[in-house]
């Protein structure tokens, strides 16, 4: 997956114009706080990329000065967050909006989406997914991992596997995390 540095929010403004309709998947880098540069916030990364129809998802750590944020062009039929609701309000009202933002946008609202309440499952690790409990009593090296790890980071675990809604991506997800666990990595850190 291709990396992108920018010094400045219009370069990034600049680069999404430019790609936004041809690039699949970025990580964008930042530097960490430590570093004392600030070259582009985050608040101001996802906004602009939501005014050409792209969106946030994880994060990993390159090294000590440096994150990664991953962008994407955003899919029809996810979820939007409060907060991105309001940003795309600040936005339009800035008349900042392109095209392809509206687009998303749009199609939201005619979908339902827009208006879409995001539930995040109230789980506890004591209601594993059973392909999780099987996948990890099969593999005692990664559980003995799983058991090590803080419950914040369990919980992780329990629900990107129990919010899958088909069994493909459940069985996807139970074998990316038992081998992740293996590995003694955490969820999130591709």
């Amino acid at each position: 997956m291709k990396t992108l540095r920018v010094k400045s929010r219009a370069q990034w403004r600049a680069w999404l114009a430019k790609h936004h309709q041809r690039e699949g998947d970025i990580w964008l880098v930042f530097p960490k706080a430590c570093t004392g540069q600030s070259i582009l916030s985050y608040d101001e990364s996802v906004e602009d990329a939501l005014c050409f129809g792209w969106i946030d998802s994880l994060i990993k750590r390159i090294d000590d000065d440096d994150y990664a944020r991953k962008f994407s062009p955003r899919r029809s039929g996810s979820v939007w967050s409060e907060a991105n609701k309001k940003r795309v309000e600040k936005m339009i009202s800035e008349d900042l909006m392109t095209e392809a933002g509206m687009l998303c946008v749009s199609e939201a609202r005619a979908s339902g989406e827009w208006d879409r309440k995001r539930l995040r499952p109230q789980l506890s690790t004591d209601e594993w997914p059973a392909e999780l409990k099987q996948s990890l009593e099969a593999h005692p090296k990664a559980l003995e991992q799983f058991h090590k790890l803080a419950p914040t980071y369990q919980k992780q675990y329990v629900v990107w596997i129990a919010t899958a809604v088909r069994a493909e991506t459940r069985q996807r997800r139970t074998k990316e995390a038992t081998e992740k666990l293996e590995r003694g990595e955490r969820l999130g850190l591709k």
